[in-house]
């Protein structure tokens, strides 16, 4: 099994000028992720788990450690180093991030949202349509606001957008930023659904939880962090 991920002695801190503060976020990381497999890590509210994702995506640049990435475009790729150019190009068709807050264009509709999505991968507008319906549907956001600005939208609606926008991508690496957090059960039942079939279909996914139990089935291996180091 081809090793898609490799984090190596990951450091992160964080200076609060105003208040003459440094803190230090997360200290000599390491995690390995292989192709198909599904790692969670769990732990506390301000353990650091976010910023592991954040590093990844490019969000935050690293003090200290390497973030080995095995592109389709790029080949071995280290995160902490590749250029702005790069890590658009990996945003748009290679990793997906799911959030528990939208950022959203204003006047875009949610229908445009998750369409966008599908056309950055290079697919053809019919196809781009069809799919957009498909996942809509799937997580059952209410038909009358496909056409509606997610501005409006309560926060599990966005959550659901949020979700169906990075995941209609098929990406290869997903990363999962509390993905359920504010998801009733039967929401919560769509996405691991769709996990599920994702990973059938190949993508590979790093997920933070607070509580790992409605994953549990899925996940290949656990890690728990506590002040910014895995326990």
């Amino acid at each position: 099994m081809e090793t898609l991920l490799e984090i190596k002695d990951l450091s992160k801190s964080f200076d609060l000028h105003n208040l003459g503060k440094h803190i230090r976020a997360v200290s000599h990381v390491d995690i390995q992720l292989n192709e198909g497999e599904f790692i969670g890590i769990t732990g506390k509210s301000g353990s650091g788990k976010s910023t592991i994702l954040k590093c990844i995506y490019g969000a935050y640049r690293i003090q200290q450690g390497s973030i080995w990435y095995h592109s389709k475009k790029f080949g071995r790729i280290n995160l902490a180093e590749a250029s702005e150019r790069q890590m658009l190009y990996l945003r748009k068709h290679e990793i997906g991030y799911v959030s528990q807050f939208l950022n959203v264009m204003p006047r875009t509709t949610a229908r445009q949202l998750v369409q966008q999505a599908i056309l950055e991968m290079g697919e053809s507008k019919s196809f781009a349509e069809k799919e957009t319906e498909k996942i809509l549907t799937h997580f059952e956001l209410d038909q009358e606001l496909w056409d509606s600005y997610p501005t409006t939208f309560s926060g599990g609606e966005k959550l659901r957008l949020n979700i169906a926008r990075a995941m209609v991508k098929k990406p290869r690496l997903l990363l999962l930023d509390e993905p359920t957090a504010s998801l009733d059960h039967d929401s919560k039942i769509k996405v691991k659904l769709l996990i599920e079939q994702l990973m059938n279909e190949g993508t590979t996914m790093l997920g933070i939880f607070h509580d790992l139990e409605f994953m549990n089935h899925l996940v290949n291996r656990e890690y728990n962090m506590q002040n910014g180091v895995f326990s």
